[in-house]
């Protein structure tokens, strides 16, 4: 190894032992009070997160390995505009400020139990399984992008990097869970934004790429092979239908996965739902540019890179080749941290529906244990750890991995979860009738069809679901059936 890659490690290693001892902090400062935990305090956070903090937990969950190796691979294709991955997920959390606080009032915990409220048991118990079979691949997505990085620069074997990754995240979520990943989601945020935007200064005015004004000339005047300009700083080459299906795919997705929908059920009140969900926002678009310039530093000044084609490691190559040591290992840090949140807040959420939404209600007939649900809770994230390294570990590509994550866990449930909380006539038929076509219809977007377009399977599956909820909904009206019961919402 390089002076380089062993100070990069060292550094890696450094912020690994941080995070974990963070977890181990608060668990133990629990148990010191003396206070007996309850698995809400456990997973929920006692419903106690301030806007910041909600604000910095729903930013580490969504900004994980497709939001920063993601963007920088891209640049070569997509230009700056490759940033709109990211910009659009801030728009999204924008978009899902307004809807927020009902997931705060909802008394609820999961997706599935505020689906089972308007659909009842068929619904509740189809969304768990398949949210939860969604988290676990988003789980191994996050574990192929923090070893992928950390076996790229640091020249350690990439099974071996994965099997260290995921033990480390099992560990400090294990050892406190919601609490004490919010409190290293704070040390991640600092990481992410703060580190790696002083990083991407110092790399571009370094004397190997000499800084903005240097960087943009040499990058407007780079061609392929065949002569035409790849237009690099571009902001609108991804084009504006991908742009849009960004900004819709987030919007939909958002509502439906757990590792959001469980951080806005933290919150201290509908308000700082809201509020917190503003704040994500702004903070994920102002972000979204750090990552797309470190790619486009190793394009444009690394001899022959982009004659090579799209590299999955133009962000680490960038750091090791353009950055001093220590700078490298900062933002092998801050992709650690995005993805290590990612894959934190993944495992809270698949631990939480399992909890709330088979094991409490069908295994133990409603009976409430807090002691035995933390222990049950904490075997699961140790389940879906062990199926996230499988994932890695079978060699998947993180990009497909992630977006059928999206469009497994959104398509059927986001029409559901909307006419539950605005259609009065839905009946509990249709809703179910709706999240598994739409579910379906996903499936075969994805793995039958190929994606036709490049467009998300989310929006096929969604379009279809909507026409089968208001369709069902209109026929067992005439039949007689009435609609589901209405969800009660707290006034907080």
């Amino acid at each position: 190894m390089s002076n380089v890659q062993i100070i990069s490690l060292i550094v890696i290693l450094l912020y690994f032992v941080v995070t974990a001892f963070t977890g181990i902090y608060f668990a133990r400062r629990k148990r010191e009070k003396g206070a007996k935990q309850s698995n809400e305090e456990f997973l929920m956070a006692g419903k106690s997160l301030g806007p910041w903090m909600l604000a910095g937990t729903l930013f580490a969950a969504n900004t994980g390995g497709a939001s920063t190796t993601g963007v920088a691979t891209n640049v070569l294709s997509q230009g700056l505009s490759a940033s709109w991955y990211v910009i659009s997920a801030g728009i999204g959390f924008v978009i899902v400020a307004y809807i927020a606080p009902y997931f705060r009032r909802s008394k609820s915990s999961t997706v599935p139990e505020i689906i089972s409220k308007r659909y009842g048991k068929p619904s509740h118990i189809f969304t768990a399984f398949t949210s939860i079979t969604a988290l676990f691949m988003a789980t191994g997505a996050q574990i192929i992008a923090t070893a992928s990085i950390i076996s790229v620069v640091t020249g350690v074997g990439f099974n071996i990097a994965a099997i260290v990754s995921t033990i480390i995240v099992v560990f400090y979520t294990m050892g406190g869970g919601l609490k004490s990943v919010a409190a290293a989601n704070v040390v991640h945020v600092f990481t992410i934004t703060i580190g790696m935007a002083i990083a991407m200064f110092i790399i571009v005015n370094g004397d190997k790429v000499g800084g903005f004004d240097a960087l943009f000339e040499k990058a407007r005047a780079m061609t392929s092979a065949e002569g035409q300009n790849l237009d690099l700083l571009s902001m609108s080459k991804v084009g504006i239908f991908t742009i849009l299906g960004y900004i819709a795919m987030y919007s939909m997705t958002f509502p439906t996965g757990q590792e959001i929908v469980q951080t806005y059920c933290s919150a201290k009140s509908s308000k700082t739902a809201m509020v917190g969900s503003v704040l994500a926002g702004v903070l994920q678009s102002a972000y979204a540019i750090i990552p797309a310039i470190i790619g486009l530093t190793a394009y444009v000044c690394i001899d022959g890179y982009a004659a090579g084609g799209q590299s999955r490691t133009a962000l680490a190559d960038a750091t090791i080749q353009l950055a001093p040591a220590f700078i490298a290992g900062l933002v092998l840090a801050g992709v650690v941290a995005a993805t290590i949140s990612s894959a934190a807040g993944n495992m809270l959420g698949t631990a939480t529906m399992f909890t709330n939404d088979v094991f409490r209600p069908y295994i133990k007939k409603g009976v409430r244990d807090d002691k035995q649900e933390i222990l049950v809770s904490q075997i699961v994230m140790l389940v879906a750890g062990v199926f996230g390294l499988a994932v890695a570990l079978s060699g998947s590509n993180i990009i497909s991995v992630m977006m059928s994550v999206f469009a497994l866990r959104s398509a059927g449930p986001f029409v559901a979860f909307i006419c539950g909380l605005f259609y009065k006539n839905v009946t509990q038929r249709a809703g179910f009738i709706s999240i598994v076509v739409g579910t379906i219809v996903a499936a075969i977007w994805i793995y039958g069809l190929g994606t036709p377009w490049g467009l998300s399977a989310i929006v096929p599956g969604s379009v279809v679901a909507l026409i089968f909820i208001f369709a069902c909904s209109i026929l067992d009206k005439k039949m007689g059936i009435e609609p589901a019961p209405e969800i009660e919402f707290e006034n907080i």
